[in-house]
């Protein structure tokens, strides 16, 4: 019985802690310092005045057009004095209009003690000899064999500046002699 009371007057003083008698002291404290708190908040600064301005794009020249690019090319080109600067006065000849891309050797031919190389373009082949022009750039066709066309183009590099370079066609085997 001893051990009964014990234990109960052991959670009596446990349960005494849990009061509520701290929590107004508490209580009257938050509120006093709410009633004393003047908040301060500092003005928002006025937003600035946009002003638009307008876009005369349709009067402007764009800047990023290529034509404009190739035109001050061309510009520049007519101006300098390189030894590579080609003829632009010179009537170019038929196989000029294509570009080397679309033209494929597809074999050689010898008229006249002259080797010819055959070139097809499309579906038509053309006969073409030591010296001839052909391509877009200005292409001199500078050796012909058996197995290949040397061709000097000459180009615009990125300065404008007229430089030479190389290139080949190289004999395509057709579909026929694979098998």
């Amino acid at each position: 019985m001893m051990r009964t009371t014990l234990a109960a007057l052991l959670g009596a003083v446990l349960l005494s802690g849990c009061g509520d008698r701290d929590s107004a002291e508490v209580h009257s404290w938050m509120a006093q310092v709410k009633r004393d708190t003047k908040p301060h908040v500092a003005p928002l600064v006025a937003p600035k005045t946009f002003i638009p301005a307008p876009y005369g794009s349709k009067d402007a020249v764009d800047p990023y057009n290529p034509n404009k690019l190739l035109a001050e090319l061309a510009r520049a080109a007519e101006k300098a004095d390189s030894p590579y600067k080609p003829d632009m006065k010179r009537p170019k000849e038929f196989l000029e209009s294509f570009p080397l891309d679309t033209m494929k050797m597809v074999g050689t031919m010898q008229k006249g003690g002259v080797n010819y190389a055959l070139l097809q373009i499309d579906r038509a082949v053309y006969q073409v000899k030591l010296g001839q022009r052909l391509g877009e750039n200005y292409g001199l066709v500078t050796a012909v064999a058996d197995d290949a066309v040397s061709i000097k183009e000459t180009v615009q590099d990125a300065g404008g500046e007229w430089v030479e370079r190389m290139s080949k066609l190289e004999l395509q085997e057709s579909k026929e002699t694979k098998k």
